[in-house]
């Protein structure tokens, strides 16, 4: 099993596909990854030799920020966003989306499980 970047990667994938299971790494970084490390791009995963991932490794490690210090880089920022309080990290604070989409219907994902308010009740004569 090919272990990079501290991420098992599956077997019976193709090179390029097992690689975009780092964080950090998409399919077209992963299909240059394998280009300057000289690997064809439908060769499985688990059919590499030790010098070929050893390449791939040395790679990731020099010229990519994945895992751990992409993911804390990224919570620095939105910090940042929400420490100097503009629009984005006061978005950020209260759970709302951050890029102008609408919030009267939708953006469930962003607000969670429906919160149903109850009707007032008519003052009766």
């Amino acid at each position: 099993m090919a272990r990079i970047a501290g991420i098992d990667l599956p077997k019976n994938k193709r090179g390029e596909i097992g690689l975009t299971y780092i964080y950090g790494i998409g399919r077209a970084t992963a299909q240059k990854i394998l280009l300057e490390a000289g690997i064809d791009l439908n060769k499985k995963v688990g059919e590499w030799n030790d010098d070929e991932q050893n390449a791939i490794r040395t790679l990731i490690n020099e010229k990519y920020k994945v895992e751990g210090a992409l993911r804390s880089e990224v919570q620095m920022n939105i910090k940042r966003l929400m420490d100097i309080g503009c629009y984005r990290g006061v978005r950020h604070r209260i759970g709302l989306p951050l890029r102008g989409q609408s919030t009267k219907n939708n953006a469930r994902t962003r607000k969670g499980k429906k919160k149903t308010v109850a009707n007032k009740k008519k003052a009766t004569k």
